[in-house]
Parts: structure tokens; sequence; C-alpha cells
């Protein structure tokens, strides 16, 4: 499948292991190349769009390089937004088991935006999950933290892994958006290239 991209050499710009397991699961063949983004946005965007605004600007990075035309550079980033607040990445412990305990027991929404880049073209879009967590103790959360250690993770957890397991009791949307790669809508995307 997705034939009408093999003309392309797809580079996944990403050092997540999920999303590069999650592109190799739709049957692309690509390499991974990354660069350092600064990851800063500005204060007014709405949260529901800093994730998109983010996989576009690490698609800018590379506009500037001497690419070949068959180059096709996929990059994504993925936010967590309880009530109005991005939760991005954990600083520290301390950090991780604060957000947990904000996303217990409540409904959560996790946006990943994606933008496909050519010399020709690029396309963002952005897929918005809703997750329903439900009410998490003290002990589940500081075992999580303490033997997964999802200070990678945006939102401090991983739905994969064993506090999906035990605390998501429901999600609305693409399971796959939550992992950090919208597969269904990528595909869909990437069929029309």
């Amino acid at each position: 499948m997705l034939e009408n991209i093999k003309k392309y050499n797809v580079v996944l710009a990403s050092k997540s292991p999920r999303r590069q397991e999650l592109l190799k699961g739709l049957g692309v063949d690509f390499t991974v190349l990354t660069k350092d983004v600064d990851e800063s946005y500005p204060s007014k965007l709405p949260p529901i769009d800093v994730a998109p605004y983010l996989s576009w600007k690490k698609a800018k990075a590379f506009e500037n390089q001497e690419l070949p035309d068959d180059f096709m550079v996929i990059t994504a980033d993925t936010v967590v937004i309880a009530g109005d607040e991005i939760l991005g990445k954990p600083k520290d412990r301390d950090d991780a088991l604060r957000m947990l305990s904000l996303l217990s027991g409540k409904t959560h929404r996790v946006v990943t935006g994606v933008t496909i880049h050519t010399k020709e073209t690029s396309k963002t879009f952005s897929v918005v999950s809703k997750v329903i967590f439900d009410l998490l103790d003290c002990q589940e959360i500081e075992y999580y933290v303490d033997n997964y250690r999802p200070f990678d993770k945006a939102g401090a957890y991983g739905i994969q892994e064993w506090i999906g397991y035990i605390g998501v009791s429901g999600v609305e949307g693409s399971y796959f958006n939550v992992m950090g790669l919208p597969t269904h809508k990528l595909y869909k995307v990437l069929k029309k290239f």
C-alpha cells in the first residue's frame, strides 16, 4: 500500500520509539533523522493549536537544508491538555506525580500535530482524542512513576504502559493518536500525496 509515496526518501524526524513503531506499522519505509528545535510557542496560541504549530516548526527546521528532490519529512508533536493547561514532558518525579494527580478521575484531551513536508508542498493537520482516567490513588501514581519513569512522555504517561492498563477507562477518538501518531489520518493524508 501507499505505492504513491515510494518515490520519496521518507524521513521520520522523531526519536520516539512509539512513533517509529507506528509508522513502520503503516508499511512505510523510512529513516530517522532529527534536528534540535526550540519547542517554544506564542503564549497567545490556543492550547489546541500548539501541537500542529510545533510539528510545523520541526518540519521548517529542514527547509533551509540542501535536500534531494525526493525528500519527504514527517514530523509530529503531541500535547496533553487538562482543562486549559498544556502538560508537556515532566521536569522531574514531582512534576510527573503532579501531572498524573491532575489527570486522575478526569477526562483530558490529547492533540497530535503532524506535518508532511516535501520540496513541493507542506501539509499540517492535527487529531484530538479524549482520554478518560479513573480515579488513581497515590500508591498507583507513585508506582507508575517510579517503575516506568515517564519523563519523556507528554502528560507523564504512556497509554500503552501499566497506567493505561489500569487507569484508562475509555478513549474517544484514535488510540494511536494518544500514543503519539494518528495513524488512521496519516494514512489517509499520505494516500492523497
